[in-house]
């Protein structure tokens, strides 16, 4: 929860900038300093973050998965608490409910990277539960507000990376899902021309987010590598984070960018990831063999 919180104020900052106004500006952006087209201030963090704290709190509030009409009423209390940004599609989803009370969107086109950036909490409660349980609770929050083949297997694929990360299988434990991903579905392929300026676009996310991975060495490597990339930075700074903070553990993420996010948020990321943790199967199950 710390690295997507790192993550998405690392890439706030250069969201929607190409990888050469990034390069001319700052050569490599690797502080986080805040500014962007958001005007932050230095530590704040964007919708990725607050959407998925959002997510966990419904989580810790229900005691166990929640419905897709408690998913839909935590988003929309964030978004009535008047984040710093939204999405087109999260929008849509929101005012959908508040209008017509429907929790779910139908199938649609739009495969945007909103469901897939905010399933964190839902791949910490869900370690060791069921595959059917981890399959509900992941897409039953993507859709509340996107509905799209491509969305929901790169939020499937990310819960079971951070799951790996989680059970100590390694980055080639990381990367087996990445790669499993291509294989249902080759749209994702990442060993390819290098994917520069993504789009919020899954697909784009994906690829940039699991080039990082696979071609650099530690967390903070695969944080700086992808979010001078430019483009939709502040998300795919946040799925690296993710997967990576799971990967790595708190103790190798950068005391340096750690300092720098914001202490509201880093605190009320711990406190949400050890709720998260301790509701999961895996970790109850541990509790009682102990």
């Amino acid at each position: 929860m710390l690295g997507l919180a790192i993550g998405d104020a690392l890439g706030a900052t250069v969201e929607f900038m190409t990888p050469r106004e990034i390069a001319a500006q700052y050569k490599v952006h690797d502080r986080i300093r805040g500014g962007g087209w958001l005007r932050l201030s230095p530590g704040e963090v964007t919708d990725d973050t607050t959407m998925s704290f959002a997510l966990g709190r419904a989580w810790l509030a229900a005691g166990r998965a929640p419905s897709a009409e408690q998913c839909a009423e935590a988003f929309d209390a964030w978004m009535r608490a008047k984040p710093v940004d939204i999405g087109n599609t999260v929008r849509r989803g929101i005012v959908r409910w508040r209008t017509h009370g429907t929790a779910q969107a139908q199938p649609s086109n739009d495969a945007g990277n909103g469901g897939a950036m905010r399933c964190l909490p839902a791949a910490l409660a869900t370690f060791g539960a069921p595959e059917e349980e981890v399959v509900s609770a992941a897409l039953t929050q993507a859709r509340v507000t996107h509905h799209n083949p491509h969305t929901d297997l790169a939020t499937m694929a990310l819960v079971r990376m951070v799951h790996a990360a989680l059970a100590g299988r390694g980055l080639g434990g990381v990367l087996a899902w990445a790669h499993a991903l291509v294989a249902e579905q080759p749209d994702f392929a990442f060993r390819t021309k290098r994917c520069e300026n993504p789009t919020g676009y899954i697909v784009d996310t994906m690829r940039a987010v699991c080039q990082a991975i696979d071609t650099n060495d530690g967390f903070a490597a695969v944080l700086i590598d992808v979010v001078n990339r430019g483009g939709d930075a502040d998300t795919t700074g946040a799925i690296a984070g993710m997967v990576m903070g799971a990967l790595v553990g708190e103790t190798a993420l950068p005391a340096e960018w750690r300092r720098a996010v914001k202490a509201e948020v880093r605190g009320e990321a711990v406190r949400l990831a050890c709720g998260l943790i301790e509701m999961s199967p895996a970790m109850r199950s541990a509790a009682v063999a102990a």
